[in-house]
């Protein structure tokens, strides 16, 4: 919320509130807002669709919600490293962090509560400069069964891969999803 307020402060004029709280209940009155944007959360709910309601339930008639997601085979290319490494060997079969909200659900999960006005799917390609940059990635990831010491441990993580695999540029893809959606205002 600092930071947030920090960049708004370099807009003088603009006219910004910041609130805080969960998605499933948000503190909004019913049609107050013109444009919801929800972008890279939805998946971390075990309810995605009840957090879209609320979204619905906030916009104003004709209000527009952005929603974005990734797919459920996001990354794999990091699961396969983890598991090459013998980190953890089930990398590669463990549930996607996608699974709740993903790219092949997510207009259905929108069209639920709201009208969907358009769907686009883009491929992402990200490059890790090497295993320490990709170690500050993985070492926060909770899908992994990591040994105590490597998971919050990024160096330690480091380390660890440097004993199975060359320092090389790794790059992984994810395919990104955009819903834009349209309230037809109040509860859906």
């Amino acid at each position: 919320m600092a930071a947030a307020r920090s960049r708004a402060d370099h807009h003088p004029g603009t006219q910004v509130a910041f609130l805080q709280g969960d998605f499933h209940q948000l503190p909004l009155p019913d049609d107050s807002c013109e444009l919801a944007v929800a972008a890279f959360c939805l998946y971390h709910s075990p309810d995605p669709g009840q957090a879209i309601a609320e979204i619905a339930r906030s916009l104003a008639l004709g209000g527009l919600a952005v929603l974005v997601t990734k797919a459920l085979d996001s990354y794999s290319d990091m699961d396969a490293l983890i598991a090459a490494a013998g980190l953890d060997p089930r990398a590669e079969r463990h549930e996607s962090l996608y699974a709740t909200a993903h790219g092949g659900n997510l207009a259905d999960l929108a069209q639920s509560a709201m009208d969907v006005v358009a769907v686009e799917h883009e491929e992402h390609c990200f490059e890790f400069s090497g295993l320490d940059h990709a170690a500050e990635y993985l070492a926060t990831n909770p899908k992994y069964d990591l040994t105590p010491g490597l998971y919050g441990n990024p160096g330690a993580l480091a380390a660890a891969l440097h004993e199975w695999h060359p320092d090389r540029p790794i790059t992984t893809t994810s395919v990104i999803t955009y819903v834009v959606a349209r309230s037809a205002g109040g509860r859906p």
